[in-house]
């Protein structure tokens, strides 16, 4: 979304810019009403050019009578059902419309994980309104710059994956040839105008959903500090031996095996109060407020995936402080220090540090010493003492050894008190 080196506007500027200036401002769908008029249009048009553009903003990479014109057809309508519009301008005809410089409409797009695409026509209201809205909140005050790209970057990143997988994982399975003869590329388009509407609000429903769990957990926040640097359990899980598997499965079974492994994860993790910040194929990125809750976490990962006789060995590394959490992700020595604790985690078992282990005692979840336990145990059964509290959790001091860029660290071994099972 560039201007050219001259910064000149098209030719056939003067001739649009009063449809430009007419976007209207308050209708959130854009232009989507109506746009099943212009499906038939585009179709003609992309008809009688020869096909659509090449999917990147380039007009004209069909050619008359080639094979793929039909499913060059079918993206341009599936373009305008999707976007609910069709392509009416320039980037430099939607920055002028939306009243903001070239340069600031190039970084939001670009922010949002889209080529540049120089100056063709492949614009449509929706990006306009866009990008008014998105300057209207710097405008007045309630975003920096800066802010309005963070806020145009992180929904980008979070929704191309979303879209990808939806592609990749659901579409593709759906879209498998019927028995009615007609080819996959036919199914789509109505498939899509079926499901558009509904996994919109769904979208929309679960992004409230999250927005508010996440303001819930800042408003929580004992001072304004604590808002992005924060105190939590941070902790890794990771498969054993992925490498060899790679080599070894079928590319299928390998994507299988990756998919059950990040699903049961997820779910774990979301079912006992913790939150899932990324998944990197054989290994996954957690956090939790309460280190009770991580430690529950990463042993229920450890229980979950031995009675899996299809999964591989897992092993967890979980470190507890303070955090700086950006776009979703985190950062700093703890999430650093858990990561190390991982890679050298034997195989099924939790590993913690220092810090861990003490916000556990802390908590009353673990014994701060085994030794004070034990007495405490032999005391209660002997008549002689107060009955010892229940802890949920043990902690083995492991050999100190030295990290790479964090000194020495002493590990522990986490595991259930006394055996104890879990409870569902």
């Amino acid at each position: 979304m560039t201007a050219d080196d001259s910064g000149a506007a098209p030719r056939d500027m003067d001739t649009e810019d009063d449809a430009v200036r007419d976007v209207p401002v308050d209708d959130p769908s854009g232009a989507r009403n109506g746009s099943a008029t212009h499906h038939a249009a585009a179709s003609s048009n992309a008809a009688a050019n020869g096909g659509a553009d090449d999917g990147a903003g380039n007009p004209g990479a069909g050619n008359p009578g080639a094979d793929n014109g039909d499913e060059n057809n079918i993206a341009v309508r599936l373009e305008q059902l999707i976007l609910g519009a069709d392509r009416r301008y320039t980037p430099f005809q939607a920055a002028r419309g939306a009243g903001v410089s070239m340069d600031l409409a190039a970084r939001f797009w670009r922010a949002m994980g889209f080529a540049d695409i120089g100056q063709v026509k492949a614009l449509t209201e929706a990006d306009v309104l866009a990008l008014r809205r998105l300057s209207g909140l710097v405008e007045a005050g309630l975003l920096s710059e800066a802010m309005a790209i963070q806020v145009a970057r992180s929904t980008g990143q979070t929704t191309a994956r979303l879209a990808d997988w939806q592609i990749d994982s659901f579409l593709e399975g759906l879209t498998e040839p019927q028995d009615s003869g007609l080819t996959r590329t036919e199914i789509t388009y109505p498939l899509v105008e079926l499901l558009l509407p509904e996994l919109e609000e769904f979208l929309v429903y679960v992004w409230r959903r999250q927005l508010a769990a996440a303001t819930g957990r800042v408003v929580r926040a004992q001072d304004d500090a604590e808002m992005v640097d924060r105190r939590l359990a941070v902790g890794f899980a990771d498969l054993v031996g992925f490498t060899r598997l790679t080599r070894r499965l079928e590319e299928e079974e390998l994507g299988e095996l990756v998919e059950a492994f990040e699903t049961t994860c997820s779910d774990l993790v979301a079912a006992h109060g913790g939150r899932l910040i990324k998944t990197l194929g054989d290994e996954v990125l957690f956090s939790a407020d309460d280190a009770g809750i991580a430690a529950e976490i990463g042993l229920r990962l450890i229980e979950t995936m031995t009675n899996d006789e299809t999964m591989p060995e897992l092993r967890v590394g979980i470190a507890f402080g303070t955090v700086t959490t950006r776009m979703g992700d985190v950062f700093g020595t703890t999430v650093n220090l858990a990561s190390r604790l991982t890679s050298i985690a034997p195989k099924d078992t939790v590993l913690v540090d220092e810090a861990f282990a003490e916000e556990l005692g802390r908590i009353g979840d673990a014994p701060v010493s085994e030794a004070d336990a034990a007495a405490a145990e032999k005391a209660a059964a002997e008549g002689t003492g107060a009955p010892p509290p229940s802890y949920r959790f043990a902690l083995q001091p492991m050999w100190q050894r030295p990290v790479r860029g964090l000194g020495v660290v002493e590990p522990w071994l986490l595991s259930r008190r006394n055996g104890q099972g879990t409870n569902d």
